[in-house]
């Protein structure tokens, strides 16, 4: 499984009586091996995460308490996504701008990547994104 653009990913969703059990496997239902694992919570009413696009890096991102928006920008194109499910991930591709807002009480964010921490791979400034943007393609 490869993708090349945004996508939502539903996981297995395992119900009982007793609650529902979810769960993800690299390579099998992200499309990447998982190298560092990090949560977003506490997130103060009217702020926002993220605002920054990676180099090389693809992520999956998954609300796992609460709900948050999730706007992502493949050069100018913009698409708004509503994360609400904790079944329900969404795949980011490496150059895609991403911005995190809305964040309910008690809101966690999961956020999976393919790469360790390099402050390197990080594009900060959208007008910078937009030039690397258009030179990638």
């Amino acid at each position: 499984m490869v993708y090349n653009e945004v996508t939502e990913i539903e996981l297995p969703k395992i119900k009982d009586l007793r609650g529902n059990l979810s769960f993800m496997e690299e390579c099998q239902h992200i499309p990447f091996k998982i190298n560092r694992a990090y949560w977003i919570y506490d997130v103060p009413g009217g702020e926002g995460r993220g605002s920054h696009a990676y180099k090389n890096t693809a992520e999956f991102i998954i609300p796992l308490s609460g709900s948050f928006t999730v706007e992502v920008s493949c050069g100018e194109d913009n698409t708004t996504y509503r994360m609400n499910r904790t079944n329900k991930g969404l795949y980011v591709p490496k150059m895609t701008w991403r911005e995190l807002s809305d964040f309910t009480s008690n809101s966690v964010c999961l956020v999976v990547s393919d790469t360790t921490f390099s402050d390197c791979e990080y594009i900060r400034d959208f007008m910078e994104y937009i030039r690397l943007y258009n030179l990638s393609r």
